[in-house]
């Protein structure tokens, strides 16, 4: 049976991010079929158990084999499996989930619309802007910024947000109306004995003099993660969100929180805006809303905007934007059950209290191996950066793949743990249910396979 899954897996399966000729002639990748899970370990076909040192896609949050979300999902399927949203149609999760994710947001928040991923929920937040402006009587100001190495998604105006150039490669992105401003990475960014207070400070004068370059007339927003995900597991430095919202304040340039990551108890809050004290205008999230049970998505919108779309009714009538699966039932009852968890088990305190022994485990553990340049992290995100030399932070030679070794090797021992794009890095951003046991465990696999690769290159040296 299992052979026979992965032969018609491979022949019909269009796989994202994997090389297609490789994987389509199974000579040189196979298949991994998953088959169950429970807490912070899933089974493939063959029986073996992984650590999830991922979450999936950082999205597991409440862990694998929650029999109350289950059941929520069935119940809500056997009384309701679908209705849609449109004009005015609703249901009982549904209304409940929305007047929960307004009050536990951050900022003066007003209406939730539903989507089904992060990608389309923040193409729903670029058009949520254009449409604010519009209504405004400013044509003009509809560009947005993001940051270098900023995931926002993979769609058309998501996926020109995001600022990982492998998303845009003969894909005909970015599109026009995207601009871009600086990483904030302390460690690779800033000058020789430049601080992280004075670094943020720079990057903060750079998103001005873009904005002055371009126009504040014509720049809208401002999208960002609080904490860069995809693009390396980076905290903020010291005095970013501060600053940083006092020039998107000055030029009137909305604030889109882009928390898919970052919410429902990741970085140790409720929010990562929480955490570093935003005043977003829009607030994305997905992944741990429903703990990727079901698929939905949320843009949370502020009292000021939705004011602005409410009182122009009558001017421009319905509000025209939705999806077939907006607000599906099934995902609202996921969603609901999944924050009853992270509510009961304090999972945002456990971040916390975890994440910094998961922190203090690495930093003990790799800090000062010489092929270490940065131990960083903040609640349950955390990453390892390699480098050939950590004196002048001499970068690995791309070719010899050492994240990607990293991350194999700790895969052959039974942990999955990312190696993260752009760099030698490997990223851990397990479910918030992991016990300080469970984070030992796992920073015990990850030395064995930094061990084994290190070795590996010492002898290729020679």
């Amino acid at each position: 049976m299992t052979d026979s899954i992965a032969e018609m897996d491979r022949r019909s399966v269009l796989h994202p991010f994997t090389p297609l000729k490789d994987y389509a002639s199974g000579t040189s990748m196979q298949p991994t079929i998953m088959r169950g899970g429970k807490g912070v370990r899933v089974t493939d076909a063959d029986g073996r158990e992984y650590i999830d040192g991922f979450a999936g896609l950082y999205c597991v949050n409440v862990g694998y084999g929650r029999t109350e979300v289950a059941e929520a999902i069935s119940r809500q399927a056997h009384q309701l499996a679908y209705y849609h949203t449109y004009a005015g149609h609703t249901t009982d999760e549904l209304a409940i989930l929305a007047d929960r994710l307004v009050r536990m947001a951050p900022g003066r928040m007003s209406k939730v619309f539903f989507g089904l991923s992060g990608s389309d929920a923040n193409e729903t937040q670029a058009k949520l802007v254009w449409y604010y402006n519009n209504l405004l009587g400013r044509p003009k100001k509809k560009k947005i910024i993001s940051r270098e190495r900023g995931y926002h998604g993979c769609s058309v105006i998501s996926g020109s947000m995001t600022g990982l150039s492998f998303y845009h490669d003969h894909m005909d992105l970015p599109v026009s109306g995207i601009l871009r401003t600086g990483v904030p990475h302390h460690y690779w960014g800033a000058t020789v004995g430049e601080t992280e207070e004075a670094f943020s400070q720079r990057r903060a004068d750079e998103l001005e003099a873009l904005i002055v370059a371009e126009g504040p007339e014509t720049v809208a927003a401002f999208i960002a993660e609080p904490v860069l995900g995809t693009g390396g597991i980076i905290p903020p430095p010291a005095g970013y969100w501060p600053k940083i919202q006092t020039v998107l304040r000055k030029y009137d340039v909305l604030l889109i929180a882009d928390e898919v990551i970052c919410g429902f108890g990741r970085t140790g809050a409720a929010f990562g805006s929480d955490l570093y004290g935003m005043q977003p205008d829009l607030i994305t999230v997905a992944k741990g809303l429903t703990s990727a049970y079901v698929p939905m998505s949320a843009c949370i919108v502020s009292e000021a905007i939705y004011g602005v779309m409410e009182d122009a009714t009558d001017r421009v009538g319905s509000f025209s934007h939705g999806y077939t699966y907006s607000g599906h039932p099934l995902g609202a009852a996921a969603a609901n059950a999944v924050l009853d968890i992270v509510e009961r088990e304090d999972l945002a305190g456990a971040s916390a209290r975890n994440g910094a022994h998961l922190l203090a485990a690495l930093t003990r553990e790799f800090a000062q191996l010489p092929i270490v340049g940065e131990v960083r992290g903040v609640g349950m995100m955390a990453a390892i950066e390699f480098v050939a030399d950590r004196g002048t932070k001499r970068r690995f030679d791309p070719a010899l793949k050492v994240g990607a070794r990293i991350s194999q090797a700790a895969r052959n021992r039974r942990l999955i743990a990312r190696a993260m794009p752009h760099g030698d890095i490997l990223g851990f951003s397990p479910p918030l249910v992991m016990t300080v046991a469970e984070i030992d465990e796992m920073v015990a696999i990850a030395a064995s396979a930094v061990r084994e690769v290190m070795d590996d290159l010492s002898r290729e040296r020679t």
